[in-house]
């Protein structure tokens, strides 16, 4: 079943990448206090999670910041260190958590899990932005396939 408006995330076991290794998280913990934009890409390193999703939230951070956003966080069904070096070729720094979803527990917590194994990706997260406030989703966007439009930073900023 899917996650919805009104719902309360999931506590999931997850990893974050540090500048000391990868590092064992919570979900409550990460992304249950305050308000939270959530968004989460199908991989790093795929074209359009690259050249737009990421950037996008990278280069407006501060705008959503001004808009009382807490946290700015972006899950991917990868490994700790697929996501850190991600983060670190897209120059990330402390504008977006990283969030290694590694298998895909949160993913399927949500239920918002996408079979890519035609396209050689395995199982994925479908492509959406969440906003949280206090653990309790108030807006979710779900890409109705693998392009980017409701889940982008643009329509994110209209509706925080």
């Amino acid at each position: 079943m899917t996650i919805a408006v009104g719902d309360r995330i999931p506590d999931v076991k997850v990893t974050i990448p540090t500048p000391d290794g990868p590092k064992p998280a919570q979900t409550g913990e990460l992304l249950g206090h305050g308000k939270v934009v959530l968004f989460a890409v199908p991989g790093a390193f795929t074209p359009t999670c690259s050249d737009f999703h990421l950037p996008g939230y990278v280069l407006r951070a501060d705008e959503l910041k001004a808009k009382g956003v807490t946290t700015i966080a972006c899950i991917s069904v990868n490994d700790a260190f697929v996501m850190g070096a991600w983060g670190a070729e897209r120059e990330v720094g402390d504008a977006v958590v990283l969030i290694a979803d590694g298998s895909a527990a949160f993913t399927k917590a949500v239920g918002l899990e996408v079979d890519l194994t035609g396209g050689g990706l395995g199982l994925r997260s479908k492509r959406y932005a969440a906003v949280i406030e206090d653990g309790v989703v108030t807006d979710l966007a779900i890409e109705d396939g693998l392009g980017l439009d409701v889940s982008a930073v643009e329509k994110v900023l209209e509706k925080v």
